[in-house]
């Protein structure tokens, strides 16, 4: 189901907890509000939608995939960008790579 955007600073801020079997709800809540925004945003992370849990969902070419406690383990090519948030108004700097390998549940 599509949730709404949370655009409130301090809850954004929370440090998120492990997700659970019990999150895949989570995660699909992050596909289809993904889905309703792909004209404007290529990932959102669970606090997005008022979840503070490790949860995930990007498109990644011709599809979307929800990640579990995602970790970076490897990654190449770093570079510096500026990226806009649903969440958050303008843009801002960002460090990002142009290859990540990723470890997920």
């Amino acid at each position: 189901m599509e949730k709404p955007i949370i655009k409130d600073e301090a809850f954004l801020a929370q440090k998120s907890q492990p997700a659970t079997f019990m999150d895949i709800a989570v995660a699909q809540d992050l596909l289809d509000t993904l889905a309703a925004h792909a004209d404007r945003c290529v990932g959102l992370a669970a606090n997005m939608i008022g979840v503070s849990k490790c949860v995930i969902a990007v498109n990644i070419g011709p599809t979307n995939i929800a990640m579990l406690n995602p970790e970076i383990t490897k990654r190449s090519g770093k570079y510096m960008t500026e990226e806009g948030c649903l969440s958050l108004e303008g843009e801002r700097a960002a460090v990002r790579y142009e290859k990540i390998t990723v470890a997920y549940q």
